[in-house]
C-alpha cells in the first residue's frame, strides 16, 4: 500500500463503529482470498505445511481464518491509537508468567524471541504499560513518512523501536546492558546472514539476533508466541532456552524448535504471506 492509503485506512477504520471495522476487515479478507493473488497463494501453502492439512476443503478452511486472523491484527492496528490503558491491559492473557517475571528481575536484561503470531504490538504495549517498556527494531519501510508513521505509533505504546541499520546491535547490546527487554521477530531472514534450520521438516532460514545478543550479553532467551482470543490476545512464554556452551546454530535451532510446537497448535493466527521454506517454489 502506499502512504496515502495507509492514511486514509487508518483514519476511515478508525472512526467505524468497532464492529463495522472488524466486518470490514473479514471482507476484504474474502475478497483478498477470492483474488487468489501471490501471497495468498504463498499463506496457504504454508499454512499447508506447518497444519499439515492435505484435504482441499479443510485447507480452504483455515486459509480462511488466517486471512480473517491477519486482517484483524491491520484492524486493530488503525484502532489502537484510540484504545486506553485499561483495555490494552484487561484484554491480554499471559501465560507461564512467572518465567518473564523471574528472569527480568534479576537485572540482566531479557530477550524475547517470538514470530509473526497475533498482534505482537499489542503485547508490547501491555508490558510497556506493565512497567517494562519493550525495545524493538523495525524495518525501514519506503516511503520515508510510512516509517516514520509506523515508528511514532509504537513509540506511542511506549516501546523504544530502532531503525535496522549498522548501529543496531551495540545499540541493543547497550540496552541489555541497562537490564532492559528486547524483543525480536525471528521467523524469518532470507538474506545471506540467516541461519538454516529445520523448520516443520523443512529447510528454512532465521535471523541469528537473538542467539548472539544472548551470547555476547549474557542475557537470558525465552521465545513468546501470541495468539488471538475473542476479546483480545494470549501471550505464551517458552522457558529459557539454553545458550550455554551453545553456538548461535544451535541456539537458533533451538528458537525454531520452540516456534515450530506452537505454530502447530494454532496455525491461523502465524500471519506469513512471504516465503520461510526455502525448498518450496514460488506460487
Amino acid at each position: 500500500m502506499s502512504y496515502l492509503l495507509y492514511s486514509l485506512a487508518w483514519r476511515i477504520v478508525r472512526f467505524l463503529p468497532e464492529r463495522s471495522a472488524y466486518r470490514l476487515g473479514d471482507l476484504i479478507a474474502q475478497y483478498a482470498i477470492s483474488r487468489n493473488g501471490r501471497r495468498i497463494r504463498r499463506l496457504r501453502s504454508n499454512m499447508s505445511i506447518v497444519s499439515g492439512i492435505t484435504s482441499e476443503k479443510e485447507l480452504d478452511l483455515l486459509l480462511d481464518r488466517a486471512m480473517r486472523s491477519n486482517l484483524r491484527y491491520w484492524i486493530d492496528t488503525f484502532r489502537f491509537p484510540a484504545w486506553d490503558l485499561q483495555r490494552i491491559r484487561s484484554t491480554v492473557d499471559v501465560i507461564n508468567r512467572s518465567t518473564f517475571d523471574t528472569l527480568i528481575d534479576r537485572g540482566e536484561g531479557l530477550l524475547i524471541a517470538l514470530p509473526h503470531s497475533g498482534n505482537w504490538d499489542h503485547a508490547g504495549a501491555y508490558f510497556s504499560a506493565e512497567g517494562h517498556p519493550v525495545v524493538t527494531v523495525a524495518e525501514h519501510l519506503k516511503p520515508e513518512r510510512l516509517f516514520r508513521k509506523f515508528l511514532a505509533y509504537r513509540e506511542a505504546m511506549g516501546m523504544e523501536v530502532f531503525d535496522l541499520d549498522a548501529r543496531v546491535t551495540k545499540r541493543l547490546r547497550d540496552r541489555l546492558h541497562e537490564g532492559r527487554l528486547v524483543a525480536l521477530v525471528a521467523d524469518r531472514d532470507l538474506s545471506a546472514t540467516g541461519i538454516e534450520v529445520s523448520f516443520f521438516g523443512r529447510r528454512a532460514k532465521f535471523p541469528a539476533g537473538p542467539a548472539k545478543l544472548a551470547l555476547e550479553t549474557g542475557a537470558p532467551l525465552i521465545t513468546a508466541h501470541i495468539t488471538y482470543t475473542e476479546r483480545g490476545i494470549c501471550v505464551r512464554f517458552g522457558d529459557r532456552i539454553a545458550t550455554e556452551n551453545k553456538s548461535v546454530e544451535e541456539i537458533v535451532q533451538s528458537i525454531a524448535k520452540e516456534f515450530e510446537h506452537q505454530i502447530a497448535k494454532r496455525p491461523e493466527d502465524w500471519h506469513m504471506l512471504q516465503r520461510v521454506f526455502l525448498d518450496e517454489p514460488s506460487p
